[in-house]
């Protein structure tokens, strides 16, 4: 990824070249040192490195760092934590991570799963051997190169001769790849903690999936200190050194010598009795019973004794979190509308699909096409029976929503941009036949001729309303309407000093004015006259301030808790209050929420969704303020939601084709899907999309679509 503004050139004499990634910690940088060797540098978050809690752990995360050196770890090579903001540079490694493989690749082999074993066992001697325990074994912290894995982030590990820095009472980890004692007694750990999270992390590896994998960490951490693993769909000889790894009992576990020799007997082929491991995961939400035998036998006290237990056990676990102030990395988000519910189809009722629907999967990209870079925004608009999809790598293509088949395509350069929408056989999409113009054209559905266009402005997107096309002009100064037939239905001049958004709410023109200077003024909203296009001030919002649509025919915004200009990679803005506009009288109703969200904000039917980067879903009443629940959902990088009117589901999907299903009443997870086998180069860069046609859903990932049965959606 590019620098971006704010982004320091140069730390400690090394060239920043381009950002690897961010974390709540810092951002990682690709640096060059003066001999051309590349390093990656960490640097810490200006807000974090004015806290001396935070300075102390990171010395001591670079003190860890320096001490260990082996061919499976990324050595330090330089580090000043010291520095205004403190820094941290060590030699870096090509590759993704694990968890990138297993979500873009799906699971590994025997052959990989073993090469990855035995260096991750040659890494965890080499650490221990220096006297520290790593304490955040995880798919995330473990990079995949050529020649063999790496292990990274020593953010929380700590050295055998030293005190933890850790507070008393407080735990800090990824709870399904901690181990029961890192739980319980995490001041008190032993080098048998991280062989603990090698067995969970070999079975992520083969199954998609860890052997502790709940809705909540509360659950997880439930699952990780009272329940036996989840092993069915981990094969022999794998199994058996997995069962030893996640032994309760510390002392149990082999230590690193012969774990290392059990995984040198690994065949290059693994399969289980149920088939190929790492199949498509489904998770019906289902709180296990306690007392039942996952890997086959033993009879349990029934489901509802089993539930009532879980619940119970559950309670004194949260109650005990709750009082010591557990830190995990995933975050501590509960679902606040009861235990979660089986998923189902009995209440859902028939399930309606396109004639003929089957389930599908179209690649859409186009070899003979330059491919651009850089931030797209692909993805597919719908009527009943065709999509109209547009992006990176391809021209607009009109796939039958049945089969999938393309049925035209038109242009000849890639689209880059989503369809504005399909209307009266009409598919409206964006032109841009050079960095200087960009046109709307209006498309047959039916033939692809060109029906008319018009020059609009180059960044700020277009939307349909009533009978009309809503866009800003090609030279930023007026908004426009246009007809059907693609006459100009009236010209309404922005106000001067400002750009303003066209925005459609309640399927009525508005305009959403921002200052031109970033730091200016609070932000204008206008009423626009849908016959003659006459504009009004209706009210003023503050800056930062979200359109999230209307409710009751009103304009609901998102007030921000803070407007302050970030320009770091990763940020995501508080929001603290919603704002009704009165369409009449402009009168601004403030609600308060509950407490800030932060994450990208979708309105659907009185119920505003945020979803976070990191995978975590909250949903807040709109009338209210208040939250209904809340999730973490151990999926990253999710679309926003697509809710079903049949049974209330939210589908998502994430950026290499992995679907989600939350029960939108609980926040229960109903089930997910593992990811497509090759999505596409597009997929890192390309924000997903879901939609439904009818009942089918259908999504979007790198230059590939794909639509799945809402019931069984690993049906391939």
């Amino acid at each position: 990824m590019p620098l971006t503004t704010g982004d320091p050139e140069s730390i400690g004499g090394y060239v920043l070249v381009n950002r690897l990634g961010s974390g709540g910690m810092g951002v990682v940088f690709l640096g060059l040192a003066a001999s051309g060797r590349q390093v990656a540098v960490k640097i810490v978050h200006t807000q974090l490195a004015e806290d001396e809690g935070f300075r102390a752990r990171f010395r001591q995360e670079v003190a860890a760092a320096r001490r260990v050196s082996g061919a499976f770890t990324a050595p330090v090579v330089d580090a000043d934590p010291d520095a205004e903001r403190p820094w941290m540079a060590t030699l870096y490694v090509p590759g993704p991570t694990l968890a990138e493989v297993v979500e873009k690749k799906g699971p590994l082999n025997g052959k990989e799963v073993r090469t990855l074993g035995l260096g991750l066992a040659e890494a965890l001697r080499d650490i221990h051997q220096a006297g520290v325990v790593h304490r955040d074994l995880k798919p995330a912290n473990v990079l995949m190169a050529e020649d063999g894995p790496r292990v990274i982030d020593f953010g929380i590990s700590r050295a055998a001769d030293n005190q933890a820095l850790t507070m008393t009472g407080q735990v800090m980890g990824t709870p399904p790849f901690m181990s029961p004692e890192q739980l319980r007694s995490p001041r008190e750990v032993t080098t048998a903690t991280d062989v603990f999270s090698l067995g969970s992390l070999l079975v992520y590896a083969v199954t998609g999936a860890g052997p502790f994998d709940a809705d909540t960490p509360y659950m997880t951490g439930y699952q990780v200190m009272y329940e036996p693993p989840r092993l069915d769909q981990v094969p022999e000889p794998l199994r058996g050194i997995a069962e030893r790894c996640l032994d309760k009992t510390p002392a149990a576990r082999p230590d690193i010598a012969e774990l290392h020799r059990m995984l040198q007997t690994l065949p290059d082929s693994l399969t289980t009795d149920a088939g190929q491991a790492g199949a498509p995961v489904v998770s019906s939400g289902e709180v296990q019973d306690p007392g039942a035998n996952r890997n086959g036998g033993g009879a349990g006290p029934t489901p509802r004794t089993g539930r009532r237990r879980a619940r119970l056990i559950l309670t004194v676990l949260g109650a005990a979190l709750a009082v010591t102030g557990v830190i995990v990395t995933t975050g501590l988000l509960v679902p606040t509308g009861g235990s979660p519910t089986p998923s189902g189809t009995a209440r859902l009722g028939p399930v309606s699909l396109p004639d003929g629907w089957r389930p599908w999967q179209t690649v859409l990209g186009q070899d003979d096409l330059q491919t651009p870079s850089g931030h797209q925004e692909s993805g597919c608009v719908s009527d009943d029976t065709s999509l109209y999809c547009g992006g990176e790598g391809f021209t607009v293509a009109k796939v039958d929503a049945a089969t999938g088949r393309i049925l035209w395509r038109a242009g000849n350069e890639p689209q880059n941009k989503q369809p504005i929408g399909v209307r009266d056989g009409l598919v409206h999409i964006y032109e841009a036949p050079n960095d200087l113009v960009r046109r709307v054209v209006a498309l047959d559905a039916d033939t692809k001729e060109r029906k008319w266009e018009q020059s609009v402005s180059l960044s700020i997107p277009a939307s349909l309303y009533g009978d009309g096309l809503l866009t800003l002009s090609a030279q930023d100064t007026e908004l426009v309407a246009y007809g059907p037939d693609g006459d100009v239905l009236w010209e309404s001049p922005t106000p001067q000093g400002l750009l303003c958004h066209p925005l459609v709410l309640a399927d009525d023109p508005y305009g959403l004015c921002t200052p031109y200077e970033p730091g200016d003024g609070p932000y204008t909203l206008l009423r626009l006259d849908p016959d003659d296009g006459s504009a009004r001030a209706l009210a003023s919002l503050p800056r930062k301030a979200v359109s999230l649509g209307a409710v009751g025919g009103q304009p609901l915004f998102l007030a921000p808790e803070t407007a302050e200009d970030v320009y770091e990679g990763g940020y995501e803005r508080p929001y603290n209050a919603l704002l009704r506009v009165d369409p009449d009288s402009g009168r601004l109703s403030r609600t308060a929420l509950s407490r800030p969200q932060r994450g990208a904000a979708t309105l659907l039917n009185g119920v505003v969704y945020f979803v976070r980067t990191n995978g975590a879903v909250t949903a807040v009443s709109a009338g209210s303020g208040e939250e209904l629940w809340q999730t973490t959902t151990e999926t990253e990088n999710l679309s926003a939601p697509m809710e079903s009117k049949r049974g209330g589901r939210l589908y998502f999907a994430n950026r290499f084709g992995r679907l989600l299903a939350l029960d939108g009443a609980t926040g229960a997870e109903l089930w997910r899907t593992a990811a497509l086998d090759d999505p596409g180069d597009a997929a890192q860069d390309t924000p997903p999309g879901v939609l439904l046609v009818k009942d089918a859903i259908v999504a979007v990932a790198g230059n590939t679509v794909f639509s799945v049965h809402p019931d069984h959606p690993t049906e391939r």
